[in-house]
């Protein structure tokens, strides 16, 4: 098969510290500084089907929580020729605020998540505080509704969603976050992925230091975590994509030509031949 187009849609953003974002950050003996975090969904799609994953923070939440919407999900879905109501598949990396924040407006997809996340978050323990701050009351009952609807497809430990993409339950930020596996075609024409890592990895200097975020349901699933991205990602042509990181528009420097200037520097091509340009290959 032919490798997916993936996009990230930087839809929010604000300016944190490294200690609100890191566990501990005291340990390591350094002093405090600005850490800008970026807010993203994805969209993974061929000429088959479209899959989105993450459907970002509502904009009364984000109000709320000091956040800034540089642009609404559904506007931006829409400018990319994709109607929320006929999206088929939604994948919910896990249920946190910033990405089940819009689930009202896909109300035709089937919902993926892991099981162990989707019974956690209705179960007794989602309202104690130290894991509430991270979610909004209404989304929770939002998904809750859905698995009343039977809308849900539950992910045990893998699941093979679609041809060339591959779901993993890895836990630690939550107790079911999933990673995904996608193939692209490599820059040399070759097989290659992009391991769409939400949560799992918000900011890459989490890999590259060892350093968990300060969310944790799991503190030895997050390491574990760590390791497994270290090993999905090792082989060459394989794109690590961090969830949160404002790196990713510089690692990943495509862009889709046809945006409005308002959503231009906003969408990032991650891998993939953009539609036009797959077009033009069936042509020539």
């Amino acid at each position: 098969m032919s490798g997916y187009e993936v996009l990230a849609v930087r839809y929010g953003t604000r300016l944190a510290r490294k200690a609100e974002n890191y566990l501990n950050f005291h340990v390591y003996g350094e002093p405090d500084e600005d850490l800008p975090m970026d807010y993203f969904f994805w969209v993974v799609r061929d000429g088959d089907r479209t899959i989105v994953v993450d459907c970002g923070f509502s904009a009364e939440a984000g109000r709320r929580r000091g956040r800034t919407q540089l642009a609404d999900p559904g506007d931006a879905l829409m400018a990319l020729g994709i109607d929320p109501g006929s999206v088929s598949q939604l994948v919910v990396t896990h249920a946190h605020y910033d990405h089940i924040g819009n689930l009202e407006r896909f109300p035709a997809a089937e919902i993926v998540i892991a099981r162990r996340e989707y019974e956690f978050w209705t179960g007794p323990y989602a309202a104690r505080p130290q894991f509430a701050h991270s979610t909004e009351a209404i989304e929770l009952d939002r998904l809750a509704a859905a698995g009343e609807q039977g809308r849900l497809r539950l992910v045990e430990k893998t699941l093979d969603l679609a041809p060339g993409f591959e779901l993993v339950v890895v836990g630690g930020h939550t107790p079911g976050q999933l990673v995904a596996q996608v193939a692209v075609d490599g820059e040399d024409g070759g097989p290659g992925a992009v391991i769409l890592a939400a949560d799992a990895l918000h900011f890459y200097e989490e890999l590259e230091r060892d350093r968990p975020f300060f969310v944790v349901a799991d503190l030895v699933d997050m390491y574990r975590g760590f390791d497994l991205l270290r090993e999905m990602s090792a082989d060459p042509g394989r794109l690590l994509l961090a969830g949160h990181d404002a790196a990713v528009p510089d690692r990943f420097p495509g862009r889709l030509p046809d945006m409005p200037g308002d959503l231009t520097d906003l969408v990032v091509r991650v891998a993939g031949r953009t539609r036009t340009q797959a077009e033009e290959v069936v042509v020539s």
